[in-house]
């Protein structure tokens, strides 16, 4: 297949950050894969090396090779940061010091950050959904309300750099938008 990417149009690295396990599969592989045919280089961004561990929903699923641990990634080789959802792994993700750390620091830089399904607890952990309109899974919203954030019920949310959807269901929109802020930066 040929690709016409027009003059503006430059790869850009998108880091996905995930924990170890827990990651729900269609919200890693579909963005991901988004990602790729826009002609864009995503990154698989762990707390180990290794491989990371798939579901889908409850259901042990695919495995993927991490390419880098967050300890040596560097938020300035990025133009966008993707947190797929999956109960277990945003849970991980928010206890881990780094990880917090790193998604602060790409919040604050302005970059585009799309959070699906239970990833917004990342969010709430490092102090981003003040005063920012955020979709997630259900049971996630008295935490963002908790957090100064206004959970909202809809397919996408864009809000400032935050993008943000509740469930696997809304992956065409999160895509969209994933896509749409990567050709505006």
């Amino acid at each position: 297949m040929v690709r016409n990417m027009s003059a503006d149009t430059t790869k850009k690295k998108v880091a996905f950050l995930v924990s170890t396990e827990g990651i729900e599969q269609a919200e890693l592989v579909e963005p991901w894969k988004a990602v790729e045919q826009a002609g864009h280089q995503p990154v698989l961004i762990s707390l180990e090396s290794g491989s990371v561990q798939m579901f889908e929903h409850l259901d042990k699923a695919d495995t993927q090779k991490v390419d880098l641990t967050v300890a040596d990634a560097s938020i300035g080789d990025y133009a966008a940061l993707v947190l797929p959802g999956g109960v277990a792994n945003p849970d991980n993700l928010r206890t881990d010091e780094q990880a917090v750390d790193f998604v602060r620091d790409f919040v604050a830089s302005g970059k585009p950050v799309a959070a699906i399904c239970h990833a917004p607890w990342v969010l709430v952990e490092a102090d981003c959904v003040r005063g920012k309109r955020v979709a997630s899974w259900p049971s996630v919203q008295t935490d963002i309300r908790n957090a100064g954030g206004q959970w909202v019920d809809e397919e996408v949310v864009v809000d400032g750099n935050l993008i943000s959807s509740r469930n696997p269901d809304d992956i065409p929109a999160f895509n969209s938008e994933l896509l749409k802020s990567l050709k505006q930066g």
